[in-house]
């Protein structure tokens, strides 16, 4: 399914998040922090550590910019504590914009929030 859908261009960006997941069955409900590294609007790539046991379906929280609940498919796990997820939605221009305004990155410095467009 995944390898039909089209190729966004990934924009790299420095975002703090968090992946939620449940453990044995539905018992447990696991969270652990991940950084942003790239996005686009279907796929991104995750730095977190990778020598624990990762799920293959999560759910990411990006709590700076006040998204929650973007359900994720694991679509390849890198040697370099980088997993490449792929978006059960994809992420809204306005969404996009605000991971971008609260990127640490420094090529997205200067962008602003259009208050006008909430």
């Amino acid at each position: 399914m995944y390898d039909r859908e089209t190729r966004f261009p990934m924009e790299p960006t420095l975002n703090h998040a968090r992946i939620e997941y449940t453990e044995k069955g539905v018992m447990h409900m696991a969270s652990r922090r991940c950084t942003i590294l790239a996005i686009s609007p279907s796929s991104a790539i995750l730095g977190i550590v990778t020598q624990f046991t990762i799920p293959e379906q999560f759910c990411l929280d990006i709590p700076e910019a006040r998204i929650s609940k973007v359900g994720c498919v694991v679509t390849r796990i890198n040697t370099n504590d980088t997993i490449q997820v792929r978006f059960l939605r994809l992420v809204t221009e306005r969404e996009m914009n605000r991971i971008f305004v609260y990127s640490d990155h420094p090529a997205h410095r200067d962008r602003v929030l259009d208050l006008r467009s909430w």
